[in-house]
């Protein structure tokens, strides 16, 4: 996935995010509902940035950004803060 695919997949899960903030607003589903789809929508936000970044550290390194793949959730979510 290149840089811009990366950003409109990141845009298409913030809105997808604000929509379920809106149905669960609107009472049309529960708040276990969200908070799973939460989950799910946050762990791919996090590869999508974890992708994004290290394909512009390649870039900036001159190594091709082509060749950076998204990381499974588990390394994502497991890396140190």
């Amino acid at each position: 996935m290149d840089d811009k695919s990366t950003l409109n997949q990141i845009h298409v899960l913030v809105e997808e995010e604000k929509e379920l903030r809106r149905q669960l607003g609107r009472g049309e589903i529960s708040s276990d509902e969200e908070h799973a789809r939460l989950r799910a929508l946050e762990e791919a936000l996090d590869q999508c940035w974890d992708l994004l970044r290290r394909r512009r550290a390649a870039r900036d390194q001159g190594q091709d950004p082509d060749a950076e793949q998204a990381r499974s959730v588990g390394e994502v979510e497991g890396y140190l803060q």
